[in-house]
C-alpha cells in the first residue's frame, strides 16, 4: 500500500472524527480553554507512528523531513516535539506547532470514552474541563448515559489499525511516534520517484 494512499485514509478518518467532535461540542457545550496547552506537556502521551503519517507526509513535501528527523533525535524532552509554549515563563499555555496534523490521541482526547470494566462509557476528559464547566460537564455525562453519540477511543484505533497494522499497533512515546513516522516516509522515497510535481524534497 502506497505512503499516499495511507495518508490520505488517516485523512479520512480524522476529518470524519472531527465531525462528530465538533457536534459532541455542540451539544455538550463543553470546550478547551482558549490557549491552555497543559495536555500537551504531560510527559507520558503515546501515540502510534501512522497517526502521525500524514504529518511526516507534510513535512517530507515540504523539504523538511531528514532535518526535523534530526531535531527528533536530538530532543531529549518528553513533551511533544510539536508544541509551542506561549512563554517560557508559561510552559502550561500554548498550542500546537502544527494543529491541521495533529495525531488522533490529540484529537481524541477531551471529548472522547473510554470503557470501564463494566462496559460503562467514561469521558476521557481533563480536569480542567471537569472543574471549570461542572455544569456542562455533568450534563454531557448523563447525556451519554441516555444515548448521546461520543466517539470511542477503542473503536478509532481499531479502524486506524485496518489502515496498517504495524504503524498502527505500536504505541510508542509520542516523539518516538513522530520519529517512526517519518522514517517511514523517508524509507518508502528512498528508491521510488517523489510524488508527482516534487523533484527534489527530503
Amino acid at each position: 500500500m502506497t505512503i499516499e494512499f495511507r495518508v490520505k485514509a488517516v485523512e479520512e478518518l480524522f476529518a470524519g472524527l472531527d465531525k462528530e467532535i465538533a457536534t459532541f461540542q455542540t451539544q455538550t457545550g463543553l470546550g478547551c480553554k482558549a490557549g491552555c496547552g497543559r495536555c500537551c506537556t504531560h510527559p507520558d502521551v503515546e501515540a502510534s507512528p501512522l497517526e502521525f503519517l500524514p504529518w511526516a507526509f507534510h513535512v517530507f513535501l515540504n523539504g523538511k523531513a531528514e532535518a526535523t528527523l534530526e531535531e527528533l533525535k536530538l530532543n531529549n524532552s518528553s513533551i511533544c516535539h510539536l508544541y509551542r509554549p506561549l512563554s517560557v515563563l508559561d510552559q502550561k499555555s500554548g498550542r500546537c506547532g502544527d494543529y491541521k496534523y495533529r495525531g488522533l490521541i490529540c484529537r481524541l482526547f477531551g471529548y472522547g470514552a473510554n470503557r470501564d470494566k463494566f462496559g460503562e462509557l467514561r469521558l476521557a476528559t481533563c480536569k480542567i474541563i471537569k472543574e471549570g464547566q461542572v455544569e456542562n460537564y455533568n450534563s454531557a455525562v448523563e447525556a451519554m448515559k441516555n444515548g448521546l453519540y461520543v466517539p470511542i477511543f477503542t473503536d478509532y484505533y481499531m479502524n486506524l489499525n485496518q489502515i496498517d497494522f504495524k504503524l498502527g499497533n505500536s504505541i510508542l512515546p509520542i516523539n518516538k511516534a513522530m520519529k517512526e513516522a517519518l522514517e517511514e516516509v523517508l524509507q518508502y522515497y528512498a528508491y521510488r520517484p517523489f510524488p508527482n510535481g516534487y523533484k527534489d524534497i527530503a
